[in-house]
């Protein structure tokens, strides 16, 4: 295959960028900064912005497939950024696609598209979007999912996948965030500790990928479908934190706070924020103490059925592999 992936230099993106490679396709890697490594492997470099429609096109001139993995992933900020990035950058593709004949979209999509306040377990895609969100970037990942997946079958074959808190090598996110909080002593345990969670490691997540437009075919089940995508062994929330702590030579966290103290505190700091245009994110956010304090894992029997997605790194393995490179 001819391949696009937007974003081929972040986390994700550069794991299913270096399968692709594996494998024999030819890859184009879209971004905004240069890439040199990528560079260095064969890969096509696209510079650019998916909010510019005649880069796009030119971009996805006898592609494939794209993979469409670049969006604003922050948990704060405006919401024209947001919507610019991830529902306008998006519509953009699409329109790319289509007008260049790409044959297959596959869309990174986020389990939080469904995630409003309450406790999701082990919940399938069966389940609704919520009235309201908690913050912008699930929003707009929401609405980008629904255009992506509107689109199947017009000219074009799409489908999105969910993955859930990506960790592994090379990580600038997750992780390397809660350590580095941790450390400053600014980590608390929200709520009673008890929730469960799924996570994913990035070379499953990125496999699940290739599945998905391996499959994604005319009259496939793929089609206008979205995934959930995880370990499949929703891992304690907390648990999973200090272990992580502990193994890096970091106490691990036991002062706690209410889940309605923080989710109040998150209100009152996000109303400061906003009216006195204070720079850099809330310490707490309604979206992040819902997060650290409720459930939220997934069944992922219709990946496994439909896309073939097997997860073929365990949880305890691939994070012995993440910590050792941290």
């Amino acid at each position: 295959m001819k391949c696009l992936v937007t974003g081929g230099n972040g986390f994700l993106g550069r794991y299913i960028v270096e399968m692709l490679l594996e494998r024999g396709d030819e890859v184009i890697s879209l971004g905004r900064s240069p890439q040199p490594e990528l560079h260095c492997l064969g890969v096509t470099i696209m510079q650019g912005d998916i909010c510019d429609k005649a880069f796009l096109l030119k971009a996805c001139k006898g592609v494939d497939v794209v993979f469409h993995t670049a969006a604003m992933a922050e948990m704060w900020g405006k919401w024209e950024d947001f919507y610019a990035i991830n529902v306008t950058g998006t519509v953009n593709i699409i329109d790319a696609c289509r007008k260049n004949n790409v044959e297959r979209l596959i869309y990174t999509s986020s389990p939080s598209v469904v995630f409003g306040q309450d406790d999701l377990e082990n919940v399938n895609e069966e389940t609704s979007y919520p009235e309201q969100y908690l913050a912008f970037y699930p929003h707009t990942k929401a609405l980008a999912e629904k255009k992506v997946l509107e689109e199947n079958g017009k000219g074009l074959l799409t489908c999105a996948l969910r993955p859930h808190l990506i960790f592994g090598p090379r990580d600038n996110h997750l992780l390397p965030r809660v350590l580095d909080r941790a450390r400053a002593g600014k980590l608390k345990v929200v709520g009673a500790g008890k929730n469960l969670v799924d996570v994913v490691y990035v070379e499953n997540a990125a496999k699940a990928h290739i599945d998905a437009a391996d499959h994604l075919f005319e009259g496939s089940q793929a089609c206008g479908s979205a995934y959930f995508i995880s370990q499949g062994e929703p891992v304690n929330l907390w648990s999973w934190i200090n272990d992580i702590l502990i193994s890096k030579g970091i106490k691990p966290v036991k002062k706690s706070v209410s889940y309605w103290v923080a989710f109040r505190i998150g209100t009152l700091l996000e109303i400061l924020y906003a009216l006195l245009r204070i720079a850099g994110e809330p310490p707490m956010t309604r979206f992040i103490a819902s997060q650290l304090a409720k459930s939220h894992y997934f069944d992922i029997s219709r990946a496994r059925k439909e896309i073939g997605y097997s997860p073929s790194i365990d949880t305890k393995t691939g994070l012995r592999i993440t910590l050792d490179s941290l």
